[in-house]
């Protein structure tokens, strides 16, 4: 295992003479974070094609591929409400909808979007069942995604086709092609569009929120970590399995890696932040320094004048989504997305 990685928090704050300034200073973490992640190329049209539709107690779900870059195409379940009926010829009655992004589970989509996905996973389903319009896409090597020849969530292809990008780098192309996809469906209002998670889905999750400010509040479930603190810190480097960034490996061998995972999350302020930290989390042990990173989180929100948008909550949970956790990120949504959208 590699030495804990235990360099402080670098303040959000600081540099920052007044709040308007966080907007220069969020452009310069957002230009080195793509940089990192190798660039994004060019978004193509939105085009989907509907496989197969069922028809559910609250709403019917859509099996729907979509294009995305470099010619690949993302399989999704759509979820509508059979609320959204009409919803085309009356504006007002447009819907808030949602990206929900799942987990590292071999069944990806399915796992958040069907009954027969895991306790305290189906938040896909869950958030249909409360009128939300839902995208749930497979992630790369999840799902129907998996290439014949290779295991769930190994990258190994990827990382030899496209040896400049990075895994998380192609997550977010295509989910923000799911994006712009969601935007444009008739049922939905792009002003209330929010983004939620659990692990591999809650930092992609916020990791769009970051770069797309069409996500108006994001949901974070066992998904913030940071370097700072983490006893294996090159989970997010060279693996055998999942890669995530590969130049992270030599960053931190050299020891030249000079960000962390707080100033990300923070490219989403000042939009609502709900984040859910657990500390029997086994995945990410360090759930003190991961509390760190939330509380200077929320002094830059306090500092931007919107210390209310931010909500962390750290519990005694193992690496799951519990059902308080999760209703309680649901009415965080309904608060931020049910009303009037906010600056």
């Amino acid at each position: 295992m590699a030495a804990a990685y235990r360099k402080e928090l670098a303040p959000l704050t600081a540099g920052l003479a007044d709040p308007a300034e966080w907007e220069r200073k969020r452009e310069a973490i957002r230009k080195q974070w793509l940089e990192l992640l190798g660039g994004l190329p060019d978004r193509v049209p939105v085009r989907f094609t509907r496989l197969a539709s069922a028809r559910e107690a609250s709403h019917t779900r859509h099996h729907i591929r979509y294009d995305t870059v470099h010619g690949d195409t993302v399989t999704a379940y759509l979820l509508v409400p059979h609320i959204a009926d009409g919803s085309h010829a009356h504006p007002s009655w447009k819907l808030p909808a949602v990206m929900a992004l799942h987990s590292t589970a071999n069944a990806g989509k399915g796992d958040i979007a069907l009954a027969s996905g895991r306790d305290g996973r189906r938040y896909a389903l869950e958030l249909a069942d409360r009128g939300y319009v839902v995208l749930a896409p497979d992630t790369i090597t999840a799902g129907e995604r998996k290439a014949e020849d290779a295991e769930y969530f190994h990258t190994a292809a990827f990382d030899a086709e496209y040896p400049e990008w990075s895994a998380v780098g192609k997550m977010l192309a295509d989910h923000l092609q799911g994006l712009d996809l969601l935007c444009s469906l008739p049922e939905v209002d792009p002003e209330r569009v929010g983004a939620i998670g659990h692990s591999l889905g809650g930092y992609n999750a916020y990791f769009l929120a970051g770069m797309d400010a069409r996500v108006k509040a994001v949901v974070v479930s066992c998904g913030l970590s940071t370097f700072h603190g983490d006893p294996d810190p090159n989970r997010w480097g060279k693996r055998d399995w999942f890669t995530h960034i590969p130049k992270v490996t030599e960053l931190l061998r050299a020891d030249q890696l000079s960000f962390d995972f707080h100033e990300i999350a923070a490219l989403a302020a000042p939009r609502p932040f709900f984040c859910w930290i657990a500390q029997q989390d086994q995945y990410m042990p360090h759930w003190k320094e991961i509390g760190e990173a939330a509380a200077e989180l929320h002094r830059l929100y306090k500092y931007l004048g919107c210390g209310d948008r931010l909500q962390a909550v750290i519990g005694t949970s193992g690496h799951d989504f519990p059902d308080p956790i999760r209703n309680w990120a649901y009415a965080f949504l309904d608060r931020w997305l049910k009303k009037e959208p906010q600056p």
